[in-house]
């Protein structure tokens, strides 16, 4: 008897996975001149020197990670034709939502023998943690480079930061050496450390800048040549998703999805080609989901305040100032049994980081010496999309 999925055929994708965004290319294109200073900035691991701290800039979608993962596999096999160099040891860690002391943790675990007891998780305090890392670094020798992704929402990054690049020159290390590479999606960042971190890092700077749609369409002709079957995909869709993509911000990883859920649209149909129709409508559904994603990324808090711009949004009351969103969002949180923030000053700094992230718009005020000088706020999203979202969250949190 035939059951649910017998007559689904590959008609669509051959290679469906080549569209993922765990996908790791064996080439990055259009990214030359960034590969080029990071080649420059790493150079001193092939000749067993101290590696340079490296920071990378740019909006999420724009080849950071995997030009950071290409660079340390090319790197691994070079460094076995290169006498000079020590052995090479890479640490990879996503910093969202995490304490330095949490992060050195896992690093520790991770250098550990496999017969020790894992360093606990409690009970012991950030300067253990780092004692006992310099321990194992200098126990295995060699060069290490540690890769903090989304650096810029570690927890007291200004600690860890003081403190790796040191380790060496100070004499915390001796057996091995670390250099740092720091991914951030906050071009800002380095303004918020302390001038003794800025001195202490003496980091090089890679800025990822936005892809044009001629770079979009480049590295999307590369994907559907495995993706997609022969003939699949028509010019049409290919520039319709680079177009989209290129207009809104530069993100290759947006034009990608486009193409994914473009060509899900088209089999759902029960159409045997993609083109720009079904593009146009999967926009909505990616932007929807990628929506979703950095929202449910956020803090408790934060997303408090969205839930609170949206509504004083569908009022047509903004923009509006902090005051007046402070007031509103204590009862939206009360509806939500949390305990809210209680000063004025810690729901600007959240509004503030919601404007850098580009959930909100902002503008500056000044009404001279009676006035005084102000920010009002917007949101810059469809207000019914947030709250439906949030919705979603708050059920999935409590389903009853």
């Amino acid at each position: 008897m035939a059951g649910p999925f017998s007559d689904i055929e590959r008609s669509i994708f051959a290679a469906k996975e080549v569209l993922s965004e765990d996908h790791q290319p064996d080439k990055i294109l259009e990214r030359d001149e960034e590969i080029d200073e990071y080649r420059h900035a790493l150079q001193d691991v092939l000749f067993g020197r101290t590696p340079q701290n490296v920071m990378l800039y740019g909006k999420a979608g724009l080849g950071k990670t995997a030009v950071t993962k290409y660079m340390m596999e090319a790197l691994r096999d070079e460094i076995t034709e290169r006498p000079d160099a020590d052995e090479l040891h890479v640490h990879e860690l996503n910093c969202n939502g995490k304490t330095v002391y949490s992060v050195v943790r896992t690093l520790v675990n991770e250098l550990l023998p496999e017969t020790a007891s894992v360093f606990p998780k409690r009970g012991l305090s950030t300067s253990d943690a780092f004692e006992e890392l310099y321990a194992q670094l200098d126990r295995l020798g060699g060069t290490h480079l540690v890769v903090f992704d989304e650096i810029d929402h570690l927890d007291d990054v200004d600690t860890l930061l003081y403190e790796l690049p040191r380790a060496r020159s100070i004499g915390h290390i001796t057996n091995s050496k670390i250099g740092i590479i720091g991914i951030s999606n906050n071009y800002t960042f380095r303004r918020s450390l302390s001038p003794k971190v800025k001195d202490t890092l003496m980091e090089s700077e890679i800025s990822f800048s936005p892809y044009d749609a001629s770079e979009l369409r480049a590295i999307l002709d590369d994907r559907i040549d495995r993706a997609f079957v022969d003939g699949v995909c028509d010019d049409s869709a290919i520039a319709r998703a680079a177009a989209i993509a290129a207009k809104d911000r530069g993100n290759a990883r947006q034009a990608i999805d486009l193409l994914r859920v473009g060509g899900e649209v088209a089999k759902k149909r029960g159409d045997d080609h993609v083109d720009d129709s079904h593009i146009v409508e999967a926009q909505e559904l990616v932007q929807r989901g990628r929506l979703r994603n950095r929202i449910r990324d956020q803090t408790q808090h934060a997303q408090l305040l969205l839930e609170t711009l949206a509504y004083i949004e569908q009022r047509g009351d903004t923009p509006t100032r902090s005051k007046t969103i402070k007031t509103r969002y204590e009862d939206v949180a009360a509806s939500h049994a949390a305990d809210p923030l209680t000063t004025l000053k810690s729901i600007q700094n959240h509004l503030s980081d919601l404007h850098m992230l580009g959930f909100l718009q902002r503008s500056g005020q000044n009404h001279g010496e009676s006035g005084g000088r102000y920010y009002e706020y917007s949101l810059d999203l469809d207000p019914e999309i947030v709250l439906d979202i949030r919705r979603e969250i708050e059920t999935e949190r409590d389903p009853r």
